[in-house]
């Protein structure tokens, strides 16, 4: 008797981490119900019993990269000074950056959905008692959170153009947003001077053409040493 091939069973977690890689791989344009059956090797029916169809699929996509985000957290080292709320912050938002250069396409795609993953709540609560427990009000902490931005996500959002959610070529987007300011050069002079000086090289490891590593931390630091200076002139909040 021929012995049995051994198949993994299908599961909500092998469906969603093989459509990860895939977009990972080819961009979220690649993913389709079909294609996606084919590289687990079943019917694309199957993929049913797990994701109610396309839509929900990629809102698993986002779930996994939120998950991907509170694992990397958890993960992080917090067993230094409990009351450097700074460096907590900012390792946390550095873990997720972490996450966010893996999967360069999910910064478009979580800022696309409809809906917020109950993750992100999570998440965010985390830094909330972060805060709080470092003495602020939550008023301050609310106004932080605004602050903040996208930055506890692990990116920053553009100035004048989305970062591409399907996967995009860096190298080529910034090219093209430096063509379209360099015909505006006589009118925008400061912008194409800016353009010129700030441009990224390819291999910068970017979440947009001007996202790069020192500008995240530059921003992140500016609003940590900010907000300090904030919580400890209680006045300076109200």
């Amino acid at each position: 008797m021929a012995a049995e091939t051994f198949r993994e069973p299908l599961s909500r977690e092998r469906v969603l981490a093989a459509a990860v890689a895939l977009v990972d791989a080819e961009g979220l344009q690649a993913l389709t119900m079909r294609r996606l059956a084919t590289l687990l090797g079943v019917e694309a029916m199957s993929l049913y019993y797990h994701v109610r169809g396309k839509d929900a699929l990629i809102d698993g996509v986002v779930d996994s990269v939120v998950g991907e985000i509170e694992a990397a957290v958890a993960g992080v080292d917090t067993s230094g000074n409990e009351t450097d709320w700074r460096g907590r912050l900012r390792r946390r938002f550095l873990a997720a950056r972490h996450v966010m250069l893996r999967h360069p396409w999910a910064p478009g795609l979580l800022s696309s959905r409809r809906s917020v993953p109950v993750g992100v709540y999570v998440y965010y609560d985390g830094i909330l008692a972060t805060l709080v427990s470092a003495g602020f009000s939550y008023r301050l902490a609310h106004r932080a959170l605004h602050a903040f931005g996208s930055l506890p996500l692990g990116f920053a959002q553009e100035v004048f153009s989305p970062a591409p959610a399907a996967g995009g070529d860096d190298a080529s987007e910034a090219d093209a947003a430096e063509a379209e300011f360099a015909a505006m050069a006589e009118a925008l002079p400061h912008l194409t001077a800016m353009m010129e000086t700030e441009i990224h090289d390819a291999d910068d490891p970017t979440l947009g053409w001007c996202d790069s590593q020192v500008e995240f931390e530059f921003t992140l630091d500016l609003l940590l040493n900010g907000l300090e200076r904030l919580r400890a002139s209680p006045g300076d909040s109200d």
